[in-house]
């Protein structure tokens, strides 16, 4: 065997190596793209599902998670989950709200205290709401939230929002140390296929982002 026999037999040799190789991977990578899809609808599937679920029962509080808000007023989504929350008090699950949200750009008062304004009008009173004024996302309603529960002395809390929002707000809830139980809003605004798939599939977004965060230690 010459010299260039002997390069082209080893390059042969390489390259059915290298297809072997790439054979191998390939399948891996398929198994490993077709395990992250599985993983992201079954994550769609739990915040679709859980936003079924209506655990509401005698607690301490009621906390009304944040919304965007104007100064001319609340928006449709908040004012259902004020109503709902409203609701929740007249059936007497509860002695008082929290009605969450910072002050919004643009916005001179705080979220809180126009959704304060909203709960007056249709009803309520200034000794069944407690307004937490600091928050911006979830996380922070959350946060914010358990000060106030542990200024009062409250230990349980009924968690109101739209249904797909509240498998995440209960995960942040119970990492915040309350002791929640979900209540989602009857009455959601997002009621057309239109408007659900793109709010779960940004919740799932979300979702997944946050418990990546957790997972890695990483505070939000």
């Amino acid at each position: 065997m010459n010299h260039y026999e002997f390069c082209y037999e080893n390059d042969i040799i390489d390259s059915g190596a290298e297809m072997k190789d790439k054979k191998k991977r390939f399948p891996l990578i398929r198994t490993i793209i077709s395990l992250l899809i599985l993983g992201y609808v079954l994550t769609a599937m739990d915040i679709w599902f859980y936003g079924m679920k209506d655990e509401a029962r005698d607690a301490d509080v009621i906390i009304v998670l944040g919304a965007a808000a104007y100064e001319s007023g609340v928006t449709p989504v908040f004012a259902e989950r004020i109503n709902h929350a409203a609701e929740l008090l007249k059936q007497g699950y509860a002695d008082h709200i929290i009605l969450t949200g910072g002050v919004a750009e643009g916005n001179s008062v705080s979220d809180a205290w126009i959704a304060e304004q909203y709960a007056l009008s249709i009803g309520l009173t200034e000794e069944d709401l407690i307004l937490e004024e600091e928050s911006a996302y979830t996380h922070e309603n959350m946060s914010y939230s358990r000060e106030i529960m542990d200024e009062y002395g409250f230990e349980t809390a009924i968690i109101v929002s739209d249904p797909l929002h509240m498998r995440r707000a209960m995960m942040m809830a119970k990492d915040n140390g309350i002791e929640a139980y979900t209540s989602p809003t009857p009455s959601t605004r997002y009621i057309s296929l239109e408007t659900k798939i793109p709010f779960l599939f940004r919740e799932t977004n979300v979702l997944i982002g946050y418990m990546l965060m957790r997972i890695a230690g990483i505070n939000p």
